[in-house]
């Protein structure tokens, strides 16, 4: 019997390598999709030498044509961070838009299943404490971060308009706050820059006074997630996240005892709109696809500290001891 094929757009960036890898494990035919404007073949260079891995390099937004059949569709093609989307606006904009309507289209040409990954943006800064999936937001769209959480809202309407329009079988995960090995080094958010700093000996960046939470996921359990989903026959969002919260400043301090650096701190002003809560109401994803994180935090940041200790080039006169 010949194996299912599955399609990753965004398959050399953090998530999606992961996602390949989770998929070949799985006895996949795994096709990997990236334009590379934030993802890295580094992340899956391991897997060139698969039989069943492709790799194409293309951006979404534009036509997207794949030979063969299709049995299922995971678009994870997007700019993630605040330093990448800032930057590249329009291109965040369309490929939540455009992107997210030729792969839809794909999907129906295929009779492919297709799960789009959406994130917990889409809820802005809540005015509901812990986030459940039937809670609207509360987003500025005219905001320096409205092109990503809006791109992700246009997705999810996309999706759902396929799915009630078309009966096409779609799956749309909210993810939260996600770590671990591939990370980019200098991507901007919170936990890269905080072992960044940490392991150069620089004070940790606090924006604003550190009060604001966020909820932090180990990637390998965010995997576990996404692929139960699915599998499953849920078509609404499903919030895929760690309950754990914790605010900037005791993560601060965690950073530092990890990397065994003394605690130094440096305050900036709070960016336009950043959210002041984060956290996922999981009660969805335990009742529908039985799942939980596993993974602790502490054993989580033990394994990610290692990547970036591999990873991050110091120079002789910063260089530390571990």
């Amino acid at each position: 019997m010949s194996r299912q094929r599955v399609l990753v757009t965004g398959g050399a960036g953090f998530l999606g390598s992961h996602l390949c890898d989770r998929f070949l494990k799985e006895g996949y035919h795994v096709i990997a999709m990236d334009n590379l404007i934030t993802g890295n073949l580094s992340n899956i260079e391991h897997l060139f030498k698969e039989k069943h891995f492709e790799f194409y390099h293309h951006d979404v937004s534009k036509f997207v044509h794949i030979p063969g059949r299709l049995e299922y569709i995971l678009h994870f093609a997007s700019p993630a961070s605040p330093i990448d989307y800032l930057k590249i606006p329009i291109q965040t904009l369309k490929v939540g838009s455009l992107g997210t309507h030729n792969l839809l289209g794909l999907a129906r040409n295929k009779g492919a299943r297709m799960l789009i990954a959406s994130t917990s943006e889409v809820y802005g800064d809540p005015l509901v404490h812990p986030q459940t999936e039937d809670y609207w937001g509360n987003v500025n769209p005219v905001g320096p971060r409205g092109c990503y959480d809006e791109a992700k809202r246009f997705q999810e309407a996309m999706t759902m308009a396929y799915h009630m329009h078309h009966g096409l079988e779609t799956r749309i995960v909210r993810i939260f706050n996600t770590y671990g090995p591939r990370m980019r080094l200098n991507d901007g958010r919170v936990l890269p820059a905080f072992l960044s700093q940490a392991l150069r000996g620089e004070p940790l960046s606090i924006f604003g006074d550190g009060s604001q939470t966020r909820s932090f996921c180990y990637v390998d359990d965010l995997v576990e997630g996404i692929y139960r989903l699915l599998l499953s026959d849920y078509a609404y969002p499903v919030n895929i996240g760690n309950p754990s919260e914790i605010t900037i400043k005791q993560f601060a301090e965690e950073i530092c005892k990890l990397t065994g650096v003394e605690l130094k701190l440096e305050y900036q002003p709070l960016p336009k709109d950043d959210p002041q809560k984060r956290q996922p109401d999981i009660t969805r994803a335990k009742e529908i696809l039985g799942w939980e994180p596993k993974v602790d935090r502490a054993e989580g940041l033990r394994k990610t500290l290692e990547y970036f200790k591999e990873n991050l080039h110091i120079e002789p006169k910063e260089a530390r001891t571990f």
